[in-house]
């Protein structure tokens, strides 16, 4: 009976678990490049090191060794004299070595803002696993609005799977990823757009006045040369799609069509719904996800009678060219500017291979230093600890 409450909880706790939004994998190589980057910041730590004369007695052995005979003297040296050194040497390597990990963590995000609206939680769901041929790790990957920093999305995507080892560095984002920050960005009102008098292409503004000429007709003089508005307004959360075949994002919004007389009340002359299917191309620059947009299916139709939708049949050419002439470049403008990877400072990713799977994508890239270490530490160090991280001094008999 006992066993069986056990697997019961066993089981509830999996039901429970929440799957990562986003998981990074380093493979060996890049393990390896990262050791020679470290070893080449530790030699430059050694050539900063001044070791003083050494004065001293060891037995009957006095000795007085300036820093210009040490390797012409290295035969000599006695057991006593090696530790002295290495009391030296194997501070400043503890020192470096501490120093360079610290830093590299520190310039991590894990929980930050991408823009005025939204932020991003990068946090680690569990410890990171290691093999002999990878460093796996599992990342919250949630968006989240600014002013509801508490909020989370339930994540019901799958789990990303990561198993190429290739590249020196694949990173997976499941649906859950792309969904959070859209859903973000719908509660932060950041999913509506409202064009009025010149902001209105020309051509689309005279064939709007022209399709609902006998409503406008009837309306007040000072009333029907007003300035034209047209507002779009996303009615739920988008939805990411994730296919083999590739990436698609569904939208359903509301258009309204009014006219906006000064100091008066606007008048509305139709209001329509739009479902439209956008496709997404991701791609890593740096250590920024992009997304670069493309309008592929348009319908609208109206909330109130079928025949009104057919009365709409002619706007949908217009609209749809307006969508992709004024409002994809905005969209566009905004997801190029990309969201961080947790990647540490001065790493940046080269040469990536993007790849579609069921419910989520994987990007695997090599990795570029664009940053020596020091440079990285030194920029991340902060000003008042600067001068208290020097290895300790030396305990030399003297």
């Amino acid at each position: 009976m006992a066993l069986f409450g056990a697997l019961f909880l066993a089981l509830l706790a999996g039901a429970h678990a929440e799957f990562p939004g986003c998981k990074i994998r380093v493979t060996s190589k890049a393990l390896e490049l990262v050791k020679q980057e470290g070893l080449r910041f530790l030699e430059q730590e050694l050539e900063t090191i001044t070791i003083p004369d050494l004065r001293g007695k060891e037995g009957h052995f006095y000795y007085n060794i300036s820093e210009k005979v040490y390797d012409f003297l290295s035969t000599f040296i006695t057991s006593g004299m090696r530790f002295l050194l290495n009391q030296q040497i194997c501070p400043v390597l503890y020192h470096a070595g501490t120093v360079l990990l610290n830093s590299l963590l520190d310039t991590v995000p894990v929980r930050s803002s991408v823009d005025e609206l939204v932020g991003i939680d990068y946090s680690l769901m569990k410890d990171p696993v290691a093999s002999t041929s990878n460093l796996d790790m599992d990342f919250r990957g949630a968006f989240f609005p600014l002013t509801e920093r508490n909020w989370s999305l339930p994540n019901q995507a799958v789990e990303p799977q990561l198993q190429e080892e290739e590249r020196m560095v694949y990173v997976a984002f499941s649906e859950f990823f792309f969904d959070s920050a859209m859903e973000s960005y719908f509660r932060a009102g950041g999913l509506q757009l409202s064009l009025v008098g010149d902001k209105v292409p020309h051509d689309l503004d005279m064939l709007l006045r022209a399709t609902y000429f006998g409503s406008i007709v009837l309306l007040s003089p000072e009333v029907i040369d007003s300035p034209l508005k047209l507002e779009l307004r996303v009615l739920a959360p988008p939805r990411c799609t994730i296919k083999p075949s590739g990436t698609t994002i569904s939208v359903t919004a509301s258009v309204t069509i009014a006219l906006v007389p000064p100091d008066q009340p606007e008048v509305q002359l139709s209001s329509m719904t739009m479902d439209a299917r956008l496709s997404a191309k991701m791609a890593l620059r740096g250590k920024a996800l992009r997304t670069q947009l493309d309008l592929r299916r348009f319908r609208i139709y109206s909330n109130h009678s079928a025949l009104e939708s057919l009365a709409l049949i002619p706007l949908q050419a217009p609209l749809k060219t307006m969508l992709q002439i004024g409002v994809m470049p905005m969209l566009n403008e905004r997801t190029w500017r990309g969201v961080q990877i947790p990647l540490p400072e001065g790493i940046n990713f080269v040469r990536e291979v993007v790849t579609n799977h069921a419910g989520f994508l994987t990007i695997g890239a090599d990795l570029h230093f664009a940053k020596g270490l020091r440079e990285v530490i030194e920029k991340n160090r902060p000003a008042d600890v600067r001068a208290s991280t020097a290895p300790p001094p030396s305990t030399a008999a003297v």
